[in-house]
């Protein structure tokens, strides 16, 4: 039976596959998109922690001007796993493989995903990839950032065999990527429920449905990229070798084509979170429905027409600088129609500050100025005064830590009841999030002027004028590394200990709400019906058909 022909039926019998019996099947090798959701969920966390210790490494290393800790080669093996590891092992997948599985298919009535088994085959192409990444550091790590570029990653100082363990690993997850686009984009198309128009899609599901093209389109370049830099090194193919024909250019387009329309693919999916929890904590509609979803396309559409803004200090033609640095500044405008649709639906709302509010609005003030200094470096000469410095690392931080994962938290906190029946403790919620705010606030901010006042970033030593400002930067990390560790200590406390959720703690409108917490491995007893967008608290559920699920 296919995917689309059993979600048309409308009994427990139609479900796509039975009940798996057994540990291994049902928790292991699952074909469940809530469970594999959950895996994904659990390894990027693992693999967080892991990133983060190699943070706090770089942290430590940075307290002295001189450093201490690390020779400088270590060093750089160190940063370019860690951006390596934050990049494609945990903000990516938690954001479409963990939340995206666990809630996208409950959210538009399907019962699963399109394609469950290439859904467990996407999963577990993940954990191999992360342990090869890791495993590099017994060959000697790859030393040229998260970027790779050539030369540096092909000379003898990036010449160890773990960059080509770099490329083979990466290279692993952009496939496992591109399988989950194509099963979320054929989920969405096909599986929605009766009455289920776009228009009506929760903008969680807006989110993951503009992110699914990026992860099948994009992903391309990056593969052809790694396996262009893999060939060469291994087989002496010369693509980025200007002394038989290559050109090291050639690899900073293919990477930026793909890795910039991934900034996209690490934030729209946090962008519908956010979208979710304002309105269920204002209890109000969002402000702006329409805007907001078709802002999304219009960031997606856009974000594969800025890549070469990264390159302006790479000799790129004039010519070609400007309509990169003018598209680079028109994309600042849908996000801003979302902030500003944001912040008119807190604007008279009711607001309930749990956990989950006080991490969303800590996103609108972080992303925001995260967003703002990347309109700075759209402009030609501020990029070419700062790209070689703190200020691209606070930049960057600011949107994926700051932005990213700020709203991963908060969805953690408002969806953690859907995967364990339990909330977490919201005393210990809102210490992490004030611990988390200070702690990354004091981290990143600071860099910005160190930045301007010329401090290089990927430097194991620096100047010793810039001591204080690093120190108080390393201090303030540990805040947010403690932070970090209470919410760790909030989920696995709470998944024993936590009170007893009921199907909808939240009184929240999309479907997810409107069935058993923790969700039951059918979803739905029967496929609901839809005959409205779920964000008007003043009127009644907008379903039909969901009078036995919680019975």
């Amino acid at each position: 039976m296919t995917a689309v022909a059993a979600h048309a039926g409308g009994g427990l019998a139609d479900h796509i596959h039975p009940e798996p019996q057994g540990f291994i099947r049902k928790y292991v090798f699952s074909i469940d998109h809530k469970i594999i959701g959950i895996q994904y969920m659990i390894t990027a966390f693992l693999f967080m922690i892991l990133g983060g210790m190699l943070a706090e490494l770089i942290r430590v290393q940075l307290m002295k001007a001189s450093g201490g800790l690390m020779t400088p080669e270590t060093y750089n093996e160190v940063y370019s796993v860690h951006g390596s590891t934050m990049v494609w092992l945990v903000i990516i997948p938690l954001l479409t493989g963990g939340f995206g599985n666990l809630i996208f298919p409950v959210q538009i009535g399907a019962r699963d995903v399109a394609f469950p088994w290439l859904n467990m085959l996407s999963f577990w192409l993940f954990p191999p990839a992360g342990l090869m990444l890791y495993a590099s550091f017994l060959m000697g790590a790859p030393t040229a950032g998260w970027t790779e570029y050539p030369p540096m990653s092909l000379n003898a100082y990036g010449a160890h065999d773990g960059t080509s363990m770099w490329a083979a690993a990466i290279f692993l997850i952009g496939v496992s990527s591109t399988m989950t686009g194509i099963n979320f984009l054929v989920t969405i198309l096909k599986m929605r429920a009766p009455g289920m128009t776009f228009t009506r899609m929760p903008l969680f599901v807006w989110g993951q449905f503009v992110t699914a093209p990026l992860l099948m389109i994009a992903t391309t370049a990056l593969g052809a990229a790694l396996a262009a830099l893999f060939v060469q090194r291994q087989f002496g193919v010369a693509f980025f070798d200007p002394t038989r024909g290559g050109s090291p250019l050639l690899w900073q387009h293919m990477f930026w084509f793909y890795s910039h329309p991934a900034v996209y693919i690490m934030i729209l999916p946090a962008f519908g979170m956010i979208s979710e929890i304002l309105p269920t904590f204002s209890r109000k509609p969002i402000f702006g429905y329409k805007m907001i979803a078709f802002s999304s396309c219009a960031i997606a559409i856009l974000g594969f027409m800025v890549w070469a803004h990264h390159m302006f200090t790479s000799g790129l033609a004039p010519a070609l600088q400007l309509p990169f640095m003018v598209l680079t500044m028109l994309i600042a405008i849908p996000t801003g129609v979302k902030i500003f649709s944001w912040v008119t639906t807190l604007w008279g709302g009711v607001i309930h500050m749990t956990t989950a509010m006080l991490f969303a609005i800590g996103f609108l003030a972080t992303f925001t100025l995260g967003g703002i200094t990347g309109v700075f470096l759209a402009a030609v000469p501020f990029d070419l005064h700062a790209h070689g410095t703190y200020f691209i690392v606070a930049h960057l931080h600011y949107v994926l830590v700051g932005g990213s994962l700020m709203g991963i938290l908060a969805g953690l906190f408002y969806w953690y009841p859907k995967m364990s029946g339990r909330l977490m403790n919201e005393k210990l919620g809102k210490w992490a999030f004030w611990l988390f705010f200070i702690g990354f606030n004091g981290t990143f901010l600071p860099m910005h002027w160190l930045g301007m006042w010329g401090q290089p970033r990927r430097v194991a030593v620096y100047d010793p004028q810039f001591q204080a400002w690093n120190q108080v930067a390393s201090w303030f990390s540990f805040v947010m590394t403690a932070a970090l560790i209470l919410v760790l200590f909030n989920a696995l406390w709470s998944m024993r200990n936590g009170k007893r959720s009921g199907p909808n703690p939240w009184n929240a409108r999309t479907l997810e709400w409107q069935i058993p917490s923790p969700m039951p491995y059918y979803n739905f007893k029967h496929v609901p019906s839809v005959f409205a967008a779920p964000y008007d608290f003043a009127e009644p559920l907008p379903y039909r058909g969901l009078e036995e699920e919680l019975t």
